[in-house]
């Protein structure tokens, strides 16, 4: 295997798993995860709804990235929910700092995984 191919399958595997931890996590243990969530969420949507519908979403897009097809946009969806859930929580930065790192994990593969343009003469 190129030493590119592992890279890239070493990120996309260490985004998804940060996808795919919290919503199977949260079957067995949902109050741990549904504090995370902005106060205002929580009155719009009853908790275990808001909690399970971002879950699909997480295990979707770490689906996606693992499936190494197009990536480009999970990654960069994956890149923009970190960063909400920092700027959501930024008085628990102790705990939701890593989400900065594996949002940097995020952009390089969306960065790596850019739609290359075609250029016309």
């Amino acid at each position: 295997m190129e030493r590119e191919h592992l890279t890239d399958l070493i990120l996309r595997s260490g985004v998804a798993f940060a996808f795919l931890f919290p919503p199977i996590n949260a079957l067995f243990d949902p109050y741990a995860w549904i504090g995370y969530f902005p106060k205002f969420a929580h009155g719009i949507v009853p908790d275990m709804i808001l909690l399970n519908s971002f879950g699909i979403v997480e295990v979707s897009i770490a689906l996606w990235i693992l499936s190494g097809k197009r990536v480009f946009w999970p990654s960069l969806a994956a890149m923009t929910l970190l960063l909400v859930i920092v700027f959501f929580n930024l008085n628990s930065l102790q705990v939701v700092f890593r989400d900065l790192s594996i949002a940097a994990m995020a952009l390089a593969l969306a960065v790596k995984n850019a739609p290359r343009r075609r250029y016309q003469r």
